[in-house]
């Protein structure tokens, strides 16, 4: 439960008028605002796996804007996957390291990426780092080929959503836990 900003205002009247919320309402159909207050947590129920010994937290699943924000948590090394993306991909690395075999460029903790749409790459964890945790902004979809370019599977907002609502519902939060992070 989120706690309120205590604004130390003594009287509306007298008070700095910076300190005084928006009086009128919100726009009629405005959907509300997504706050998960520990995005990095330990509970494994929340992280859905998406691949050998890497899994998936949803952030934000947006279906009528056609993204995804995820954190990505990957425990080995090596080749994830190779990928093309058909909208803009944002990333910000929490942890680790990753790269693409394509680039001579390494994402290191602290790292901004964008990629922009129609890039191809294989996502790579190197060798010598034991967990990688990255923030995916996915505008889109991913499609998985194969070095030649055939594809081989996708992954976009919908596609994510099912996985997310099996996850859920193995895990017993049942699959409407998914619905906390739509709009």
């Amino acid at each position: 439960m989120n706690k309120p900003i205590e604004t130390h205002v003594s009287d509306a009247a007298g008070a700095d008028p910076r300190l005084v919320p928006y009086a009128k309402p919100q726009p009629w159909g405005m959907v509300p605002d997504i706050v998960e207050q520990h995005v990095l947590t330990e509970d494994e129920t929340l992280w859905a796996p998406v691949g050998e010994q890497s899994w998936s937290r949803p952030i934000h699943l947006n279906v009528t804007g056609g993204f995804y924000v995820h954190l990505l948590k990957v425990k080995r090394s090596g080749v994830l996957q190779r990928h093309r993306h058909s909208g803009a991909v944002h990333a910000y690395v929490i942890r680790g390291r990753w790269y693409y075999l394509e680039h001579d460029w390494v994402a290191e903790t602290g790292s901004y990426i964008f990629e922009p749409p129609g890039e191809t790459h294989t996502l790579t964890v190197p060798t010598d780092c034991t967990e990688m945790i990255t923030l995916f902004t996915v505008h889109g979809a991913l499609m998985y080929v194969d070095p030649q370019g055939n594809a081989t599977g996708y992954d976009d907002v919908f596609t994510r959503i099912e996985k997310y609502r099996a996850h859920f519902e193995n895990v017993g939060l049942g699959a409407d836990y998914v619905k906390r992070f739509m709009r």
